[in-house]
C-alpha cells in the first residue's frame, strides 16, 4: 500500500520537475553512418548534477535536467543565481549523473504541502528549514549528507519500497527528457546516475553510464548506496541488469583522491584479499576512470611521484583529509588513492593474480551541481550555485565540503572533459568506445590527442599517423602482446585547442615491474616546443617553456609554445621480461586560473597561497605490455 506521507512527497517532485510532451524518442541510431575507425574525437561530461540531486538542490540549483541538455547543446540558460550562461562551443554528449540516494528528496520535502509533512518531525523540520533561507537549506543538505554517510536517515526516505517508488517516478519522467534531446549523430544524451557509497567520510563514488536507451531499460532504477556500500553490490545489479535487458551498463569511479587510499585497495571493501575472480569483474565492470573534475586531479602526487615536477597539479586542499574532512589522509594512503600509482598496483596483481583489477582508461569530468557542464577557466559557474560567476568572494569562501581542513573556493578545478575517439556520436559508438578504453582526459580545454603503440612502426609512419595506427598498431586503451624481443614503438602527436593555449611537451608515463616484483615509473619528454633551443638534459629534464602571463590582463602569448606536436618513440629502457604500461601527458604552456579572472572582474585581490597560474594538461588511456608467454 502507498505511503499518504511520501505519496505527497513524490507528487511534489513530479510537478515541480515539469510534463513535457514527447514528440521522439531519440533512440533509432540505424540511419547514423558510423566510420571505418575513429576519424573523430568527441566531447562530453559524463558527470553532471541537476535539481534532483539531493545536495545540489540543497546548496541551491533550481536548474533541471532539461535545462542541462539544453545548456550542453550550446543554448544559451539563465542560471540558478541569475547569470546568463552559454557554451562558447556545445557539447557532443552528455551523462546526467544525479545521485541515486534519496533522488530528488530535497526538493520534494521543499515543494511538497506542509500538510502532508505533518506527521513527521524530520521532514517537517527540513520543510520548514529549506523554506524559510538558504542557509537553512545548506543546513538541511548538510544533515541529509551526515546521515546518509552514517545511516541514519529517516525511514521514511530509506525504506526499500519506498524509495523504489519515489524513484521509479523520477527515473521515468527523466528518460522521457533524456529521450528527447537524443539526437544521434548530432547531439548524444545518456541515461546514468551516481552511486554515492562514502564509508566513514571516504570517498567510493562510482557514476553508472547506461548504453541503452530509456524504452529498453524496462523496469531498472538507480541502485542505491544506501542498500549496500560495496562496489561488488553494484556490479552484481550492473550484471544482473544486463542478464534481464540484454543491455549494457558500464561504472567510472571518481575522486578517488579523497578515499584515503579506498578506491585502489589491495584488498577487496570486506577487508579479504583481492582474487582473481574480484579482479576480472571489476575490469569488466569499470573499464574507464574519472581522473580530473573539480575535487582535484587524481593522476599522481609528489609523495608518489617525487621525480615528476608536474605532479602537484589540482592537489592542493584536496590531499589532507578524505572526502567529508572526517579523517586525515596520511601520505602512506596515497598509493590507493591516485590513478598511476594504481596502474602499477595493477601490474603487481596480474603476476599475482593472472588478472588486473586496475586496466582502466582515463576521462575528465565536471561534477558540477549547477546543471551547467562548463569546464573553461573564463566561465567557470564553480562547483555548486553558491560558487556561481556573479559571487565575487567564491574563491576565497570556505567551500562546502569540510571547512576544518582549510578547503576554500580556489582549490576547485575549473576541470574536466571526457574525450571519445567514436565512430559516430550514438550511444553505441561512443559507449562501445568507452568499453575499449579509446579515451582520454583534459582539464577542460579541447586538444585533440592520438597515441597508438605497436612493433611495426617507423618514423615515417608520422606522415599518416592515424590510418597507419590503426593499420599496424593498437591504439589508446589497447594491449601490445608478445613480440619477438624488440621494444614496442609509439606514433604520438597533440594538436592545441584552437581557443584555448599552445603546447609546451608531450611527455611518456611509463610503469613496469622489476625483476623483484616491485612496480616502478618513469616519464620520458618525448616532443616540445622550441626544441632548437630547448635541449633534454642529461638527467631526462627538459628546462621550462617560458611563461609569457599577464595577470594584469588575464592573457598569455601563444607564439609561445607549439600549435603541434608529433613523434615517433621507442622505449630506451625496455625489457621484454617485464609487464609494462604506457600513457601519454601532454601540457600546454602557463596560463591563468579561473580565480585570476575574477579577480580582474571583480577588482579583488587574491592571496599569495592562491595558485593564479598553471600549465592545463590531457592524459591518454595506457597502452599495455605483456610479455610473451
Amino acid at each position: 500500500m502507498r505511503n499518504p506521507l511520501m505519496l505527497a512527497v513524490c507528487t511534489a517532485a513530479l510537478a515541480v520537475s515539469g510534463c513535457t510532451k514527447i514528440e521522439d524518442d531519440g533512440s533509432n541510431s540505424g540511419d547514423v553512418e558510423n566510420t571505418a575507425y575513429p576519424e573523430q574525437v568527441f566531447w562530453g561530461d559524463t558527470h553532471l548534477h541537476t535539481d534532483n540531486s539531493i545536495d545540489a538542490f540543497g546548496f541551491g540549483n533550481r536548474l533541471d535536467a532539461e535545462a542541462a541538455l539544453r545548456f550542453a547543446r550550446g543554448e544559451e540558460v539563465t542560471a540558478t543565481k541569475g547569470d546568463k550562461a552559454t557554451l562558447s562551443r556545445p557539447l557532443d554528449f552528455l551523462v546526467i549523473a544525479d545521485h541515486s540516494d534519496a533522488m530528488g528528496a530535497t526538493k520534494a520535502i521543499m515543494e511538497a504541502p506542509r500538510i502532508a509533512l505533518l506527521t513527521n518531525d524530520f521532514l517537517l523540520r527540513w520543510h520548514d528549514m529549506m523554506n524559510e533561507s538558504d542557509e537553512g537549506a545548506l543546513q538541511v543538505t548538510s544533515e541529509l549528507i551526515d546521515r546518509a554517510a552514517k545511516g541514519t536517515l529517516p525511514d521514511s526516505l530509506t525504506d526499500p519500497e519506498q524509495t523504489r517508488e519515489r524513484t521509479a517516478d523520477l527515473w521515468k519522467k527523466h528518460g522521457e527528457t533524456i529521450d528527447r534531446y537524443n539526437e544521434p549523430g548530432k547531439f548524444t544524451a545518456f541515461m546514468g546516475f551516481e552511486y554515492t557509497p562514502m564509508p566513514d567520510g571516504d570517498n567510493l563514488h562510482r557514476v553508472v553510464m547506461f548504453r541503452d536507451g530509456p524504452k529498453d531499460m524496462g523496469d531498472t532504477v538507480p541502485f542505491p548506496a544506501l542498500v549496500s556500500q560495496d562496489p561488488e553490490k553494484l556490479w552484481g545489479y550492473m550484471a544482473a541488469y544486463e542478464e534481464k535487458t540484454g543491455g549494457k551498463v558500464l561504472a567510472i569511479p571518481h575522486n578517488s583522491n579523497v578515499s584515503n587510499g579506498r578506491m585502489f585497495a589491495m584488498q577487496k571493501f570486506d577487508g579479504s584479499p583481492i582474487d582473481a575472480a574480484y579482479a576480472k569483474i571489476r575490469a569488466l565492470r569499470e573499464p574507464i576512470v574519472e581522473v580530473t573534475q573539480i575535487k582535484g586531479d587524481s593522476e599522481s602526487h609528489p609523495f608518489l611521484s617525487p621525480n615528476d615536477e608536474f605532479a602537484d597539479y589540482g592537489v592542493a586542499g584536496w590531499d589532507k583529509c578524505n572526502l567529508s574532512c572526517t579523517k586525515d589522509m596520511a601520505p602512506e594512503s596515497y598509493a590507493g588513492s591516485y590513478t598511476r600509482e594504481a596502474l602499477k598496483r595493477g601490474l603487481e596483481l596480474t603476476l599475482a593474480l593472472g588478472a588486473n583489477p586496475f586496466k582502466f582508461g582515463v576521462i575528465g569530468s565536471t561534477d558540477s551541481h549547477t546543471s551547467l557542464a562548463t569546464a573553461d577557466e573564463n566561465n567557470f559557474y564553480g562547483k555548486h550555485s553558491g560558487n556561481e560567476a556573479n559571487n565575487k568572494n567564491r574563491a576565497l569562501d570556505p567551500q562546502n565540503l569540510g571547512t576544518r581542513k582549510g578547503r576554500f573556493g580556489w582549490h576547485y578545478l575549473s576541470s574536466g572533459y571526457a574525450a571519445v575517439w567514436a565512430t559516430s556520436n550514438t550511444r553505441e559508438a561512443i559507449f562501445d568506445a568507452m568499453m575499449r578504453r579509446e579515451v582520454y582526459a583534459t582539464t577542460g580545454p579541447r586538444m585533440q590527442v592520438r597515441f597508438f603503440g605497436g612493433f611495426d612502426f617507423t618514423a615515417e609512419d608520422t606522415a599518416d599517423i592515424v590510418k597507419t595506427g590503426y593499420a599496424k598498431g593498437v591504439p589508446m586503451g589497447g594491449d601490445l602482446n608478445g613480440g619477438d624481443g624488440a621494444a614496442p614503438k609509439f606514433l604520438i602527436s597533440a594538436m592545441m585547442d584552437p581557443e584555448s593555449a599552445s603546447l609546451d611537451r608531450i611527455q611518456v608515463v611509463k610503469g613496469w615491474v622489476n625483476a623483484n616484483g616491485q612496480s616502478q615509473e618513469t616519464i620520458y619528454n618525448v616532443s616540445w616546443s622550441d626544441a632548437d633551443t630547448r635541449k633534454l638534459g642529461t638527467d631526462g629534464k627538459l628546462a621550462p617553456v617560458p611563461n609569457s602571463v599577464d595577470l594584469t590582463k588575464g592573457t598569455w602569448d601563444n607564439a609561445t609554445g607549439a600549435s603541434e606536436l608529433m613523434t615517433f618513440w621507442q622505449d630506451p629502457d625496455f625489457d621484454a621480461a617485464q609487464n609494462a604500461f604506457y600513457y601519454v601527458r601532454v601540457l600546454e604552456i602557463p596560463t591563468p586560473t579561473w580565480p585570476v579572472y575574477d579577480a580582474l572582474k571583480f577588482n579583488l585581490t587574491l592571496p599569495d597561497e592562491v595558485i593564479k597560474i598553471q600549465q592545463e594538461r590531457a592524459y591518454s588511456s595506457p597502452i599495455w605490455y605483456t610479455p610473451a608467454a
